[in-house]
């Protein structure tokens, strides 16, 4: 299989507002004069792809994933910035509406990736690809992770074999079961080393493993108790045992390498959006967080953050309460990268500047923003000093990261909140929020190890081997200190290392849904309903799908 390389003669579908009128119009490029037959089936395939764009930024399923719970929160910022209608604090609170546009557009994003997929499944087998059951195989794998997405988010899976059907609609047992059976279909035909950015079968096995392990949710979604069935654990352990089994991955020594701009080739990721700099990614993810007033390049006056989300304080409590007496920064190389050790106010040449990395705290420095550009020191390099809020007009107000962050007005300060600097600002983003080249990940290979432990747990088996696996990714981390080895493990033990472990990677909301957390209480959250555990379904999706009676419900509670 060639590499693939996303066209301007890819595949267009055009999708009506809510992706629930199912009668798309599809452009076919077949008719398109000069295209090879591989050029046919890899535009079908890159098409497919390219929706990974905006459904993976920081306002869509980054603030429903995350934005959603415990772990973040998005005030007022300065009582305007951010306000976008308090959409980010009915986000946080719970406070879901059907017309929330990100709801929204997270929903159509993800229909347009299903609906991609099956015009791939429909054009590939006609060209004379000698690969087209591979291909077929990878779109049919692909389309599985968008309706196992679906299913998460909204509750429910479109399903469809052919462009001019009207799909069926499946909840429950049966939406899992559906996607379980496609993973399961492709997994014997993809390959298994065509690179993290496509459906390889490493990728489907983790991708089986997570949905196994979320079986119990998905197929009774409002249960008081989950219980997990002892073949669906017996499954995830299967699954993940595969994956560590086959030699293709290894645990990276150095945590936030799989986060920096080369982290296409590191081997703990198993599958990721490819957003390497040809293909013209994004940086939100780095920029999101971080002070309008912090500038990580010196290349670019114009590249800074935004004042987006923090932690909150039950979030950070977490770390402390897990290392008191000591700082987490010194104990868990997974909390801090400490880059800019500097005296408070000094000078670096451009190749020695690179800001601090993962949960930043207290007083920030970096270079010092002009009207006239960065200030410069003597001998040429640039000037580093303590940060104040110049871009907003208050340059007696340091940037000075507060555990405190809140709606009060004291917590909704530009600098209230600690911040979190997990992806590598992109070195080659003018504006910084353009040219991300850090692949964003979506499956690396630490969870599939404690995907096992916690399917030990769950099946009552060997709390040993459960703690060995945990283990085993703390003491893959050596490339500065270790963190110290956990003497135990329980299930609340291992849902507070998944926090450490994938903080700020989209997997949050899944795992306070799974773990019986998402109706608890937390930083400005009260709201318990249970109803809560899935989005409402957009109102422009219900009447999209109007004309046709009783077809698309709203999900109960909204």
């Amino acid at each position: 299989m060639k590499k693939m390389i996303i066209s301007a003669l890819a595949v267009v579908l055009l999708i009506t507002a809510g992706c629930t009128d199912l009668d798309e119009q599809i452009l076919d490029e077949t008719s398109a004069s000069g295209l090879s037959q591989n050029e046919i089936v890899e535009g079908n395939v890159a098409a497919a792809y390219a929706v990974f764009s905006n459904l993976f930024n920081h306002v869509n399923y980054f603030n429903l994933q995350e934005i959603s719970t415990d772990e973040a929160i998005l005030p007022f910022r300065g009582g305007t910035d951010w306000g976008d209608n308090g959409i980010f604090i009915g986000m946080h609170t719970h406070n879901f509406i059907t017309t929330d546009p990100r709801i929204r557009d997270s929903w159509n994003l993800i229909m347009q990736g299903i609906s991609r997929c099956v015009t791939a499944i429909n054009v590939i087998p006609e060209t004379s690809e000698g690969d087209a059951t591979i291909y077929v195989a990878e779109m049919r794998a692909l389309r599985a992770f968008y309706s196992m997405l679906s299913l998460d988010l909204y509750g429910l899976v479109f399903v469809k074999e052919d462009v001019n059907e009207t799909s069926e609609i499946l909840r429950g047992e049966e939406a899992f079961n559906y996607i379980a059976s496609e993973l399961e279909y492709a997994l014997p035909i993809v390959p298994g080393n065509i690179g993290p950015g496509r459906m390889s079968k490493g990728a489907v096995q983790g991708l089986l493993a997570r949905l196994y392990l979320n079986a119990a949710v998905y197929k009774d979604r409002y249960a008081e108790n989950f219980t997990f069935d002892q073949s669906d654990m017996a499954k995830v352990i299967e699954y993940c045992d595969d994956v560590i089994n086959s030699g293709m991955y290894e645990l990276s020594t150095d945590y936030f390498a799989m986060f920096d701009d080369e982290n296409h080739t590191n081997p703990e990721l198993i599958f990721v959006y490819d957003q390497r700099a040809e293909l013209n990614g994004h940086n939100r993810m780095a920029y999101f967080s971080l002070s309008g007033d912090m500038y990580p390049l010196p290349e670019f006056p114009n590249a800074n953050g935004t004042d987006g989300p923090g932690i909150t304080s039950d979030f950070y409590d977490t770390w402390e309460e897990a290392y008191a007496p000591m700082d987490p920064a010194v104990t868990d190389p997974r909390f801090h990268r400490e880059n800019l050790i500097i005296p408070s106010d000094s000078c670096m040449s451009a190749d020695e500047f690179e800001i601090n990395r993962g949960i930043l705290r207290g007083q920030q420095y970096g270079l010092i923003r002009n009207e006239n550009g960065f200030e410069r020191c003597e001998g040429g390099g640039y000037r580093i000093g303590k940060l104040y809020s110049r871009s907003r007009n208050r340059p007696d107000l340091a940037v000075n990261f507060t555990r405190q962050i809140d709606y009060t007005t004291p917590g909704s300060q530009y600098s209230a909140g600690y911040r979190v600097e997990k992806y590598e600002f992109s070195k080659k983003s003018s504006s910084g929020r353009n040219f991300g080249e850090a692949d964003i990940v979506l499956i690396r290979l630490a969870d599939i190890y404690l995907m096992r432990a916690e399917a030990k747990l769950r099946s009552g088996g060997d709390l040993a081997a459960a703690l060995a696996d945990v283990n085993m990714v703390r003491a893959a981390r050596t490339a500065r200190f270790t963190a110290p080895p956990l003497q135990e493990i329980n299930l609340d033990l291992l849902f507070r290392e998944r926090g450490f472990e994938f903080y700020w990677e989209m997997q949050r909301r899944t795992d306070m849904v799974r773990f019986g957390k998402y109706e608890g209480v937390w930083t400005e959250k009260t709201d318990n309903d249970p109803h809560k555990r899935v989005f409402p379904i957009p109102q422009t999706a219900l009447d999209g799908a109007s004309s046709i009676p009783g077809y698309l419900e709203q999900n109960p509670g909204y």
